[in-house]
């Protein structure tokens, strides 16, 4: 039961993210801020959603995992309020503050430290790769559903949406306390211990961020509105389909990781994705665009249940989410300099920028990470191999 109702607060806060990913830039837009605002506006939901990472760890040692789950929530649902409500160019900036914005991919926010930690100890060493493609999955179907939903958003009715944000909110903050004692954290509650072991590949990952900064959903939303005039009835549905394409990708990430390894299913996915998202600025129309970004994405999520599951086994158990809510903190951080970059270099004209530095940067981050790691695999891959005849 715990399980089932983690994956339903994973699955409605992914669907809100769906539809806020499509129209918050739209949203912003229609609410009176230039091009400029609406980049900064995702930098700092994007900043701040990697701090609070570390705000819920800490938390979560403290007063337990289902209360800092539930306060979660409660900040999707102020996010959600300022949104709807808001009409002055200062709130509507302030509204990224709470981290909860959705701007980017579902695995990056305050909740993420905490979720994660409880899965990795919900499922053995022998099924964690395949623990987390389910949870990735969960969260990309969702996801598809919520960007499916943007299609419908009428001229002026994007405020309606953010209501509904809000009520999802309200009851992601509910689910949590619902669980039982068991998805507390074992042993001595500590938030943050021996997290050496991580800095290098924090780096990395924060190599990779940056790039995906300048490439973040909500920024390529824009970016198509802007440069080919995609409006919302064609955006929804596109963003859904590159959700379900990125939910299918989980699956099978979780299968080849079992099978060439972590590190290898991280790169051999991630890299030709990037190398894509290179060519997408050359599409002479919207069609090609959109079917170049459908191939990328069908591959550029690939790395994050492998990702996820690496992570949390480089750590004891105790501090795991602390361990999540560092590498999340510096992703984030890295990751919200590119939506103000792109933002500005949008309002310019210059419509290739966030796509060649954004590949760029990832490529780089594909080639340093299988120099610096493919000898280096998880613990539970070595007792994975260690089992079998």
């Amino acid at each position: 039961m715990d399980r089932r109702l983690l994956l339903a607060a994973r699955g409605l806060r992914a669907f809100g993210f769906g539809f806020s990913a499509v129209l918050l830039g739209i949203h912003l837009e229609r609410r009176g801020l230039a091009a400029g605002l609406i980049g900064l506006t995702l930098g700092i939901g994007l900043a701040a959603a990697s701090l609070s990472g570390l705000a819920t760890a800490w938390a979560a040692s403290r007063i337990g995992r289902r209360a800092t789950l539930a306060a979660c929530g409660l900040l999707m649902a102020v996010t959600g309020a300022d949104l709807t409500l808001a009409q002055s160019p200062a709130l509507l900036v302030l509204a990224g503050v709470p981290g909860m914005l959705g701007a980017a991919s579902v695995d990056l926010g305050p909740f993420a430290a905490v979720e994660q930690a409880m899965l990795a100890e919900a499922a053995t060493e022998l099924n964690r790769n395949t623990a987390f493609a389910r949870y990735s999955l969960t969260g990309g179907l969702l996801n598809a559903a919520g960007g499916f939903a943007a299609a419908f958003a009428m001229a002026g009715a994007t405020a309606l949406y953010f209501v509904a944000y809000t009520v999802i909110g309200v009851a992601t903050a509910v689910l949590p306390l619902l669980m039982s004692r068991a998805v507390e954290a074992p042993g001595p509650r500590i938030a943050f211990g021996h997290l050496k072991p991580l800095g290098i590949l924090a780096g990395l990952f924060a190599l990779d961020s940056l790039g995906g900064g300048f490439v973040a959903n909500a920024v390529i939303a824009y970016w198509l509105h802007v440069r080919f005039g995609a409006g919302t009835v064609f955006l929804g549905p596109a963003f859904a389909v590159i959700a379900l394409l990125q939910a299918a990708s989980y699956e099978v990430s979780g299968r080849l990781a079992n099978r060439i390894g972590l590190i290898n299913t991280m790169v051999f996915t991630h890299l030709p994705s990037n190398l894509l998202l290179l060519v997408v600025p050359f599409s002479p129309n919207l069609a090609i665009a959109t079917a170049l970004l459908f191939a990328r994405f069908a591959l550029s999520q690939m790395d994050v249940p492998a990702r996820q599951a690496y992570v949390v086994s480089l750590v004891p158990p105790a501090e795991r989410a602390g361990a999540v809510a560092m590498t999340g903190a510096v992703r984030g951080v890295a990751q919200s300099v590119g939506p103000a970059l792109a933002g500005l270099a949008i309002g310019a004209a210059s419509f290739g920028v966030p796509f060649f530095a954004g590949g760029g940067i990832k490529v780089a981050y594909d080639v340093a990470l299988y120099a610096g790691f493919r000898n280096r695999p998880a613990a539970h891959e070595v007792a994975r191999s260690s089992s079998r005849p």
